[in-house]
């Protein structure tokens, strides 16, 4: 039978942990788990056949970390020996029937840009090759997992459907505070991969059972999709130069029963699990009925980091990155001076808008160039999400390819052309759709008309599996200065959307009042009338203070804002100044935003009246401060971080070029490493561009580093510091060798360490002297080493 046919309708049941049972059959320190494709055939054949004979229903090929960037020779081989021993194990467990071998696909171990040098592009192209050679090996299944990034969740899933016809499952790591490295919340996940089409979801690795329970009960309440379930047995230690798990296998059973009432639909396992811990699971699950999965009613437009949810209260989408109307705008497009298009939208941030329109339609441009190029920028920046504006298909197409999330878009309307050209890409890349109330006959002048048109909206939308939950409907707001009953019109039809339809709809407030005096005060009202008959969204420059007290005024009063408190924080202590777009930024305000342009631009002015330390001392580094403070907290999130730490290194670029021939003072030099095995080097990059920040002078030795190499260098430049990275747990057994070679030949080094796999337990265990969580907790300890005080 079909996985597809199975898939939601009955319990469904996943391998356990590779690298932990490899460890124990023989892999060593620092081996790569897939070259035993090639060299460990039938090892990687019973594994496959012991998880089929445990009663898992899909097991993954051991293809985990295997692409070009770890492999750039015999990655075909590699790949298609992975699925061939699977298909192999499972006929020796005779589960030819009802088994499906899986495609398994990680993390690259890079960042994307904008954050790191990965392009978007070239990640698709390095999972599209291993899919290629999986699904032609008769894979049946691409399972993607582990991933803590959900710019390269998009890519790989994209890679998956346009290189194959399999079914697409994928699962994600959060941390103890349901996040992923980059920032993305569970609702932010969620709405991806619906809007992408997976076939189901869910989470693994990282945490064991009880951390997980509440992240997973939070996917139940959001997720329409079968749920993927698959921990870690508990947490990892250090023990004889291997790693345990602290979870015994009736433990995990018992926990993954409970588990199984949440309700979710498939269940397996991570690191430390066996084919006797999946047995027992398996059993234990087994005791309880199956829970359908069941369709939620939810409406998210997501960024990296934010979701933003239709239909709560209002929403403000705000307008002024657009030509229309707009001279310095035009100006700007023109001029290629994307700084000015970034300031509109900071600007709006600020002022209290929720989403952020982008339109750049101008005939003297490539439009779509263009509007893949604003995208990309205003997301190295801001974290509001997006609403994409255009009417040009070419354009749809590409931006949303490379949005960061799951967009707005603006739109269609009741043409069948326009749907069957827009519809389509809608549901490749997942989006909330912003629906015209007009067709082939033009803009009815009557809420009649307008209703029958989003009927045909939602039915065209039916055909192509797009769910009504992401139509928001456009009810036309026309001036009324040509058409008295226009206003009448448009607020009967946001009514009906609401009753009879119970959907969501969106205005451009503004158009109301064209043509008109004292447009403010018509559009602050008009805002208010259509707020009361049920308006989503509006399409509003939230620079206009009437505007924003109407709406601030209306969530008071409607109970939308708890305890009052965006009331209050603009209104209580003093009256707020309009908030108005600039290009100038201190130097201060600048690395806070992560704006690398104004970074340096603030910095040659501030150099005219004070000496290069001074600006550092005084600006960039209690910018960098409040900006990692905000990300310990969890107010702010690793792009944020990074493009902060960008800016940063344009200012001291700056700094440097003034101070030629000066001697720069160094706080302290730090060998950092990804241990030997490993190629993940994303949290080593981060914690590098940090400390350098920080005034540290950092040797990087690079990713897959020997035990000997680290300590050879720290003796050679008599290094005082070492940070040591690794993802994987199969890698942490060099880390520990590491350590213990460092003890016995420098043994005044220390070292600090860190890394998805790592926690205090396990840092303690294998000898280190600290455990890092992340970039900034390795400054911290960095300026404790080094006697700086903080």
């Amino acid at each position: 039978m079909a996985l597809l046919d199975r898939l939601g309708k009955e319990w469904l049941f996943f391998d356990g942990g590779t690298g932990t049972i490899l460890q124990d059959w023989g892999l060593a320190a620092g081996e790569l788990p897939e070259t035993w494709n090639i060299r460990h055939q039938d090892k990687i054949r019973t594994l496959a056949r012991d998880y089929f004979a445990a009663g898992s229903d899909i097991v993954n090929a051991n293809t985990f970390g295997a692409n070009r960037l770890k492999y750039p020779d015999h990655l075909e081989e590699i790949v298609r020996n992975a699925i061939k021993l699977a298909k192999e194990g499972r006929h020796e467990a005779r589960r030819d029937d009802d088994g499906y071998v899986a495609l398994d696909l990680g993390p690259t171990g890079k960042l994307l840009e904008p954050l790191g040098d990965l392009p978007f592009e070239k990640a698709i192209e390095i999972y599209g090759e291993v899919v290629r050679y999986g699904a032609s090996e008769g894979a049946d299944v691409i399972v993607i997992e582990t991933m803590t990034d959900a710019y390269e969740i998009k890519a790989a899933v994209l890679a998956a459907k346009e290189n194959s016809n399999l079914p697409i499952l994928v699962t994600v790591t959060f941390d103890e505070k349901g996040k992923l490295l980059t920032g993305a919340s569970v609702e932010t996940v969620v709405a991806l991969l619906e809007g992408l089409g997976v076939n189901a979801l869910g989470i693994n690795c990282s945490l064991g059972p009880k951390q997980l329970m509440p992240i997973v009960q939070k996917m139940t309440e959001l997720s329409s999709l079968p749920l993927i379930v698959n921990p870690n047995a508990g947490l990892p230690k250090s023990v004889n130069g291997k790693n345990v798990y602290d979870m015994h296998e009736d433990e995990f059973a018992s926990l993954m029963g409970e588990m199984a009432n949440l309700p979710v639909q498939a269940l397996g396992g991570c690191c430390g699990t066996t084919p006797l811990y999946i047995r027992k699971e398996i059993e234990e699950v087994r005791k309880h009925p199956f829970p359908y999965p069941t369709k939620k009613h939810h409406t998210y437009v997501t960024s990296f980091s934010t979701a933003v949810e239709i239909g709560t209260k209002p929403r403000i989408i705000g307008e002024r990155i657009n030509p229309t109307g707009k001279k310095k705008f035009k100006e700007a497009l023109k001029n290629h001076d994307i700084n000015y298009i970034l300031s509109q939208g900071l600007a709006q941030e600020d002022a209290g808008a929720d989403i952020l329109d982008v339109n750049v339609g101008l005939p003297e441009i490539d439009e779509a160039a263009t509007l893949v190029e604003v995208v990309k920028e205003l997301q190295s920046v801001t974290g509001l999400p997006l609403q994409i504006d255009t009417g040009n298909v070419e354009a749809i197409e590409k931006a949303m390819r490379v949005y960061n999330g799951k967009c707005m878009l603006n739109s269609v309307n009741g043409k069948r052309e326009t749907m069957e050209a827009i519809f389509p890409i809608v549901k490749k890349y997942g989006a909330v759709v912003v629906a015209l109330l007009l067709d082939e006959d033009g803009i009815p002048d009557n809420a009649d008309k307008r209703i029958e048109i989003a009927k045909k909206i939602y039915a065209t939308a039916d055909e192509y599996g797009i769910s009504h939950d992401d139509i928001v409907f456009d009810g036309l707001a026309m001036t009324v200065s040509s058409d008295p009953q226009s206003a009448l019109v448009t607020l009967e039809t946001i009514r009906r959307i609401r009753d009879e339809l119970h959907g969501h709809s969106i205005l451009g407030v503004s158009n109301i009042s064209f043509g008109l005096p004292e447009r403010s005060i018509l559009n602050a009202n008009f805002f208010t009338m259509a707020m009361q008959n049920g308006l989503s969204c509006a399409i509003v420059n939230p620079n206009t203070k009437s505007m924003m007290d109407s709406y601030r005024a209306f969530n008071a009063l409607m109970n939308y804002d708890t305890n009052f408190t965006d009331y209050i924080t603009a209104y209580a202590y003093v009256e707020k100044p309009v908030v108005k777009a600039t290009t100038t930024m201190s130097l201060y305000e600048a690395i806070k935003r992560g704006v690398a342009q104004n970074a340096a631009e603030a910095t040659r002015d501030g150099l005219k009246n004070k000496d290069g330390l001074t600006l550092i001392n005084e600006e960039l580094i209690p910018a960098l401060d409040e900006v990692g403070q905000g990300f310990e907290k969890g107010t702010l999130f690793l792009p944020q971080l990074l493009m902060s730490a960008e800016a940063a290194k344009a200012a001291f670029g700056v700094v440097k070029e003034s101070m030629a021939g000066e001697t720069r003072e160094v706080k302290g030099r730090i060998i950092l490493a990804t241990v030997k095995g490993d190629i993940h080097d994303i949290g080593k990059n981060i914690v590098k561009v940090m400390l350098e920040n920080y005034g540290f002078d950092i040797i990087d030795l690079g990713r897959d580093v020997p035990p000997e190499v680290i300590v050879d260098t720290a003796i050679k430049e008599n290094i005082k510091l070492v940070g040591l990275s690794a993802l994987m747990t199969t890698t942490v057994v060099s880390m520990e060798e590491t350590i213990r070679q460092l003890r016995e030949k420098k043994p005044d080094t220390l070292v600090c360490v860190g890394g998805a796999v790592m926690n205090q337990d396990y840092a303690d265990e294998i000898g280190a002297d600290a455990y890092c969580k992340d970039a900034m907790a390795t400054v911290h300890y960095a300026n404790k080493v080094f006697g700086i005080e903080e």
